[in-house]
């Protein structure tokens, strides 16, 4: 079954990835030659688990729910001891409930895990909309996890928090925009700017002719 969804994402261009949840997953997966790793929010206090999947010396991306600093910090050192770079480490921030309120998502802390550990950081988002994942791009986010569904309706924690096809396109859409307006963070006029600086900014126009004494004669400007 996975060799067949293998190649159907390499078909698709889209990289396939799974969540190991187990140490018999994680040889599953190794075997199938994966290039990233994600590490569910259940399992950063899980030890032999970490130490497992930082010896494999891959990408890795460590989901924080329910998680302290301290509990990040932790999980960090255990993945960097066992042999993954934190180079290679990004950290997603996350509310683990679904769906997860907007009070309660708390974006500025993604920024301060970036600050703290020095890693890269993105947002797993578990809110029922897309503004929040669009906002944690603007705020830093180099990764966006989110659940898609083909039926938001149907019992169950995951639908609620997860979108249909169309509103995930629309996330995406709405995220390359983002991406766009972020820009270089150099304050110049841009190229539009500029043909409007002389229709926008005021300047001194004479409302009469002007003349001056220029060796002894009248000198029109």
């Amino acid at each position: 079954m996975y060799n067949s969804l293998i190649a159907y994402y390499k078909q698709k261009t889209i990289e396939f990835l799974s969540t190991a949840f187990d140490s018999f997953s994680i040889e599953l997966l190794a075997a199938l030659q994966l290039k990233h790793w994600k590490i569910p929010s259940g399992e950063i206090t899980n030890l032999p688990y970490l130490r497992k999947i930082g010896s494999l010396d891959q990408p890795v991306i460590l989901s924080t729910g329910m998680a302290e600093l301290g509990e990040i910090e932790s999980a960090l050192k255990i993945l960097v001891k066992a042999g993954t770079a934190r180079e290679k480490i990004t950290v997603l921030h996350c509310t683990t409930e679904y769906p997860a309120p907007e009070e309660e998502v708390n974006l500025r802390a993604m920024q301060t895990i970036g600050q703290a550990f020095g890693v890269a950081v993105g947002y797993f988002d578990h809110t029922e909309g897309i503004v929040v994942p669009i906002a944690a791009v603007a705020l830093g986010a180099m990764v966006i996890e989110k659940h898609i569904t083909l039926d938001g309706n149907p019992p169950g924690p995951d639908h609620k928090a997860s979108l249909e096809p169309e509103r995930f396109a629309a996330m995406v859409d709405g995220i390359r925009t983002i991406e766009q307006a972020m820009g270089d963070g150099i304050k110049r006029p841009s190229a539009s700017e500029k043909i409007n600086i002389p229709i926008a900014r005021k300047s001194l126009v004479a409302a009469r002719e002007i003349f001056v004494p220029a060796n002894n004669s009248l000198k029109k400007i």
